[in-house]
């Protein structure tokens, strides 16, 4: 045990310690009431995105059955900008995620199924994407169709993103904004004569840093 006071009068030493005692129990309810409040705020904003990410439907949008996710490439600090090609803008109407295949799993689930997935999609080793903690996932579907969608990250940003033509816009925020970023992808096709295959690839795949400029 640590001496905290120590002293020749039992008085003294009990004054001390019961003022010790108060003390402490002055800290150890600060502390405890700014962790309340802390956790207060932090469900409050996570009401806030869930409300509008799960329940606020803008007039003449109909909300689907389930989540949809667009693959979109751009500059994520725009808010508008141009579709250079339809195979940049497109959309995976189930979640890819639950439906992928583990990189370790490449050899097993997709070589020796006819490079057919256990969740009925096809791999085509001239187009195919992988998410940043190692999932080969099927492609999107392109090109993104023409219309409004109302678009999250699944933070506090959520927004209607309007495609027009060759031109996206977003009515509020930037891309980055409405970026999930725990799931980001990549897609890799093969340039001339090399193509990359999940079979020689590293499986040390590290997420993509969380930084604005990515």
């Amino acid at each position: 045990p640590v001496v905290l006071f120590a002293g020749n009068d039992d008085e003294d030493v009990k004054s001390s310690t019961s003022s010790l005692n108060d003390n402490s129990r002055s800290r150890r309810d600060f502390i405890y009431n700014t962790i309340g409040a802390g956790l207060i705020v932090a469900s409050g904003v996570a009401s806030y995105s869930l409300f509008q990410s799960n329940v606020y439907t803008p007039s003449g949008m109909q909300r689907l059955p389930r989540t949809q996710f667009i693959a979109a490439l751009g500059d994520p600090q725009a808010s508008e900008g141009v579709i250079a090609t339809e195979d940049t803008w497109g959309i995976w109407p189930l979640d890819p995620g639950p439906r992928g295949v583990w990189l370790r799993d490449y050899q097993k689930d997709i070589l020796e199924s006819n490079r057919v997935a256990p969740a009925g999609w096809t791999f085509d080793s001239n187009n195919w994407w992988l998410e940043e903690h190692g999932l080969i996932m099927e492609a999107p579907n392109f090109p993104l169709q023409e219309g409004k969608y109302l678009v999250t990250g699944g933070r506090l940003m959520t927004t209607i993103l309007t495609i027009d033509g060759n031109r996206w816009k977003l009515d509020e925020g930037t891309l980055y904004n409405v970026t999930h970023l725990p799931c980001r992808s990549a897609r890799y096709q093969p340039i001339s004569s090399i193509r990359p295959r999940p079979v020689t690839m590293t499986l040390r795949i590290q997420p993509v840093p969380s930084r604005k400029d990515v």
